[in-house]
């Protein structure tokens, strides 16, 4: 009895060595993007802060994503990034293989209808996926080392005329709401493509000076800092960052409650200064495995020394805390956000 036992018992375990391993359990978003390409939108020209940003990203990225896709990076500026947000709205596959960086004015449309004169606002902000920002940084007013202002003292004393690419840009916003809330007196050259064109423009004495990221001037101006040939004299956030504690932060230099508070909440959106977004209706597992990947790329050993060497400051945000920013831009007292919009619609 003992002799079949033993030999049922060999039976079946030969049997079962026999037997194919069971799979291993499928991943459908590792299955979906295994072989694809992924495409990152920039909304801005080449060589500026977005395009500097992503790029750095879109080199990493990949590897984090399931199924390890190939990512490649297209430029589509022009008006405020609102071009390239309507075509991700509108014409972008909703399965995850498309995303865009926008501007960081284009959360803050809802409540300040700032880019309806430059073009159709075709989009629901409220609908977009947000992936995640790689920095959170200032932006930064700056002149030519020749322009006859050393201080913010000066600019309320004499004029200094600024390169900006439209009078929807924050190259323009910016200075055109410290005229109408610090007194100063800046006037524009609009109509540069970008960043690049408008530091030409500098060189070239067309204008004076701009205001940008500070990572744009970090990394593209490195020897413009270093050498003295530009003064930074307010950086536009709601304190002054480490990088440059010397500059003071406009909400130091404005003189009534009501005006701190203008420039808190829009400045806040330079705690997501290059925000990268999804079209409406991504399956919800293909969002989470992409900000997920975003998260890993931000911890990537390899990625943080390529930001390293090329001076990227980085300093994430994920997408939920996105989200919830936006939510809390889109709370704010509406008394608050008309005078905004008077402000900077003036003359």
């Amino acid at each position: 009895m003992h002799s079949r036992r033993s030999v049922a018992a060999c039976v079946a375990i030969a049997f079962a060595v026999m037997l194919p391993a069971a799979p291993a359990a499928a991943d459908p978003v590792a299955d979906f993007y295994r072989g694809k390409t992924v495409e990152m939108i920039i909304g801005a020209a080449a060589g500026g802060g977005y395009d500097i940003a992503g790029r750095a990203v879109a080199r990493h990225l990949g590897r984090h994503i399931p199924g390890q896709p190939a990512l490649i990076v297209r430029n589509m500026p022009g008006a405020t990034s609102l071009i390239m947000t309507n075509a991700l709205y509108n014409r972008s596959p909703r399965d995850g293989t498309v995303m865009g960086m926008p501007n960081n004015t284009i959360p803050l449309e809802p409540r300040l209808k700032l880019l309806a004169a430059a073009g159709n606002v075709a989009f629901d902000v409220s609908r977009f996926s947000w992936i995640g920002t790689p920095v959170q940084e200032p932006q930064v007013f700056w002149v030519w080392h020749t322009a006859p202002a050393k201080s913010f003292a000066d600019l309320k004393t004499g004029k200094i005329i600024m390169g900006a690419t439209a009078a929807s840009a924050d190259n323009y916003m910016l200075s055109h709401l410290m005229n109408q809330t610090l007194g100063t007196r800046m006037e524009f050259v609009t109509g540069y493509q970008g960043q690049s064109e408008i530091n030409l423009a500098v060189e070239r004495g067309e204008v004076q000076g701009n205001t940008t990221g500070l990572t744009n001037l970090v990394v593209t101006k490195a020897d413009w800092i270093r050498q003295g040939r530009i003064r930074m004299l307010v950086q536009f956030g709601g304190e002054r960052v480490a990088e440059i504690k010397e500059v003071p932060a406009v909400v130091e230099l404005a003189a009534s409650e009501d005006d701190r508070a203008i420039w808190r909440f829009f400045t806040s959106k330079f705690k997501m200064a290059r925000p990268l977004a999804l079209p409406p209706e991504v399956p919800a597992e293909r969002v989470k495995a992409l900000q997920d990947a975003f998260d890993a790329t931000m911890r990537d050993p390899q990625f943080l020394e390529e930001a390293k060497q090329i001076g990227l400051q980085i300093d994430p945000l994920g997408g939920e805390a996105i989200g919830r920013l936006i939510a809390q831009m889109q709370a704010t007292p509406e008394a608050l956000v008309e005078r905004l919009r008077r402000l900077l619609a003036a003359k």
